[in-house]
């Protein structure tokens, strides 16, 4: 099952679609580096592909933390991604008024794990009518994500996908309960995995989430296996230099053989 959105290519191949990109915005050079190497890639083994990053990082551990170049900057990078490279492009959202003013600028509105039972934020990504992609909270089962399901489908908004990205365990680890995928399918909408902030460790003493990022193969492969619609996964030249997430990004070196791995999986597991 694929989101209804403009520009995601290859769309009748049978796979599974991929949202990926640094964490954030860093310069005006670096994102044009990873989605050029990810478009060649995605279009050379026909995998549908959306570029993400924020324009601005909001929930961060420490007020010193980086949290983006400017707004309209990022912004504007983000829309020169997508026109350049003839792809869709994703961005979060962290208030209403955010939700307008990116919309003008993406063609998806990501609703980070921590706001995804705001109403207001949820009417407000809605009602701009562009796709909205829900990321499950760490603290909820994926049962109750039917009721974000129901809010934008109220607000007028049927164009929509779900998000795994681990549940908390303790206070420093996260697992992944792969009952969820079919759970949240059942709310017949695209279900995606994000194989990379699974793998944080959050809540660090030092304000620096930490990560696990040699399981990402681990959690993409059980993630396809089982049936998701999209893997999510965030990924960088270089993640020890990353200005967010650096613990738990996928090297860019390593999409290639990555994506070929779990492509090979999921088709053996359509055919069983």
């Amino acid at each position: 099952m694929y989101p209804k959105i403009e520009n995601l290519q290859f769309t009748e191949t049978g796979n599974f679609f991929l949202i990926a990109g640094p964490c954030v915005i860093e310069n005006d050079t670096m994102p044009f580096e990873v989605a050029e190497k990810l478009v060649a890639l995605t279009r050379q083994l026909q995998i549908p592909f959306a570029f993400k990053a924020s324009y601005r990082k909001a929930n961060r551990s420490r007020v010193d933390s980086f949290t983006g170049i400017g707004d309209l900057d990022g912004l504007e990078i983000l829309k020169a991604i997508g026109q350049q490279y003839g792809i869709p492009v994703v961005t979060d959202i962290h208030t209403e008024e955010e939700a307008a003013m990116a919309a003008e600028y993406v063609d998806v509105l990501q609703i980070p794990a921590f706001l995804c039972r705001q109403t207001s934020l949820l009417q407000a990504a809605a009602q701009t009518g562009k796709c909205v992609n829900v990321k499950k909270g760490q603290f909820l089962s994926p049962e109750a994500m039917v009721h974000a399901v129901d809010k934008l489908h109220y607000f007028g908004n049927d164009n929509m996908m779900l998000t795994e990205r681990g549940t908390t365990f303790g206070y420093q680890d996260l697992v992944v309960d792969f009952r969820g995928v079919p759970i949240m399918q059942r709310n017949k909408v695209p279900v995606v995995v994000d194989i990379t902030h699974s793998l944080q460790r959050p809540n660090q003493t030092c304000g620096v989430t930490g990560g696990d990022p040699e399981m990402i193969e681990t959690i993409g492969r059980a993630a396809v296996a089982v049936g998701c619609d999209g893997i999510f996964m965030e990924t960088h030249p270089n993640p020890a230099v990353a200005k967010s997430d650096g613990a738990n990004m996928l090297r860019l070196e390593l999409a290639e053989d990555l994506l070929i791995r779990l492509k090979r999986i999921h088709q053996a597991a359509r055919v069983m």
